[in-house]
Order: structure tokens, then sequence, then C-alpha cells
């Protein structure tokens, strides 16, 4: 027997198991989140969500989170483009014997780079634009609907693709009158507020159809333009609304329960910074089927 067992032992079959056993074991090891420091991923030029001198409103949710969690906060930066996941969250550091951070503060649940977190907040889509000119007088999806056909023809939407707002000027025939611009950019200067701080700003354009979050703090920084924000709702077909939550590597489940454990403590003071920002908010129900809570 002890003959047998040298004999697998021996062949290269049976060592590459070892050596791969032996890997998994080091990389569970290595998945360990440090005790002192939460690691955020973000983006260092991404407002209102993320910024480099601390004005986005994750920014202020991961210091939160720090203060509860008694941890100092550190951010590793990279612009949240494609790649963003291997490079931050799944990027393995030699250096410092972790990984380069430990929490993304916004995925969409169900997100299939990451595990993910409860949901914390739930946001939909919006059009925003400036309350005169062709669109004085609409408050409403239905009033807008309503505009008459010479008044929609004059309209100037942006939009960016892909996302929900394209269907949205699809089934109204509008898309000949859209700005089109790419949700992902090789430019790291860009994000996409840019849209509403250049062109719907200076009368480039009429509307914009944009994620809540960004058009929300917009309307809150510009009073002056005496702005109109219309929350899209689920229907017909479309969906514009998405619930948010943290992303965390997958196994680590420590990690995952202290994070969701803070998060349902802070749940007041959480829903308090996304008010200071205006972001539209809806009620977190049930997770539908396709939004899996992976827990």
């Amino acid at each position: 027997m002890a003959r047998i067992r040298r004999k697998l032992l021996a062949s290269p079959g049976m060592r590459l198991a070892l050596v791969f056993t032996a890997a998994l074991t080091t990389a569970g090891l290595r998945a360990e989140v440090p005790p002192d420091v939460l690691r955020v991923c973000a983006d260092p030029n991404n407002p209102p969500f993320s910024h480099r001198d601390g004005n986005g409103f994750e920014n202020r949710i991961a210091e939160l989170l720090a203060a509860r969690l008694d941890r100092k906060l550190e951010y590793f930066w990279f612009p949240q483009r494609m790649g963003f996941v291997p490079n931050t969250l799944k990027s393995w550091s030699d250096e410092t014997g972790y990984f380069r951070c430990d929490l993304i503060i916004g995925v969409p649940v169900g997100f299939d780079q990451s595990d993910t977190t409860r949901a914390y907040y739930r946001s939909t889509y919006a059009l925003v634009f400036k309350s005169y000119g062709v669109l004085q007088g609409v408050d409403s999806v239905a009033a807008f609907d309503e505009l008459p056909a010479a008044k929609k023809d004059q309209l100037r939407i942006g939009a960016f693709n892909p996302s929900p707002s394209i269907g949205w000027l699809r089934e109204r025939d509008l898309l000949d009158n859209a700005t089109v611009m790419p949700t992902l950019s090789g430019d790291a200067e860009f994000f996409p507020g840019r849209l509403l701080e250049g062109q719907l700003r200076n009368d480039q354009l009429d509307a914009v159809l944009i994620w809540g979050p960004i058009a929300g703090d917009f309307v809150r920084r510009h009073p002056e333009l005496d702005l109109t924000l219309l929350p899209l709702r689920d229907g017909a077909g479309h969906r514009f609304e998405f619930s948010v939550a943290m992303g965390i590597r997958y196994g680590e489940k420590a990690w995952k329960q202290q994070i969701e454990q803070t998060l349902a403590t802070q749940r007041a003071a959480i829903r308090r910074i996304l008010d200071d920002y205006h972001i539209p908010q809806l009620p977190l129900t049930a997770a539908p089927a396709d939004e899996d809570d992976n827990d």
C-alpha cells in the first residue's frame, strides 16, 4: 500500500492536483480582508458617484461605513470602464499581500462580475429638461406624450446607448431627434454627467434621458436653470428601475455579512445622504427574478 501511495504521488497528474489544491488554499487565505482598513474600489472622476476630491455621494457612504466599522478608509482608484472589476476588486497585490480593494460602493443587483450585498437603494432613469421653451408646462410623461407633433419635431434630446432610454425614444419615434453617446468611453475624463453639464446647460439640448442619480444631482446643483426632473417608471415592456447594492468578491461570506449588517443599521443615514444629492428613490421591494440577491 505504501508503495502504491508513493507511486501515485510520483505521477505528474497527482503532483499537479496537489499543486492546484495548495493554490486554492493559498487563494483562500489571500482573499481575507485586512481587519483595520476599508479599501474601496472607485472611479476618481465619476460625479456624482465618486471623485478623488471626496465630493461624491458614494464617497460619503464609504466614509460612513468606515466610521461604523472602525476602519481607516482608503481608495484604490481606477476609471470605471471595461476591466474595472478585474483591475480593482479581483486584482491581487504581491506588495501588500491582499487584493487591491475589497468593496465597490455601487453595483446593480444581479451584477455578474462579483457577489453583491442586499440592495440599499433603488432608483430609476429620468427625463431632465429646462422648464421653459419647447417643454414649458410639461409636468409628467403623459403631458410629454401629449405634446403636438410640431413641438416634438423641434426637440433635441440627449441619451446614452446602450441604455433603456433608446427604447423609450424609439417608442415615441424620437430617435432622429436624439444625440446618442456611448455609455462607456476610453477617455478617462469622460463621465455621463458631461452631457448635462455641457449640451443641456448650454442650450444645445432641450432634454436628457439619464440614470436618476446623475439627473437628481444636476438639478440640485443648478437651481438657476429652472429644471424639471421626471422619473420614468417600469411598464409596457420597458424597465427603468434598478436596485443598487455593494460589490464584493465571491466566497467572502463573513465580509459580506459584516457589510450587510452595517448597511442595515445605517439605512436612515444612507437615505439622508441620498436625499442630500436629490437622488430619486423608490421603495426597496422584493427583487425581480432577474435581480438575484446573491445570498
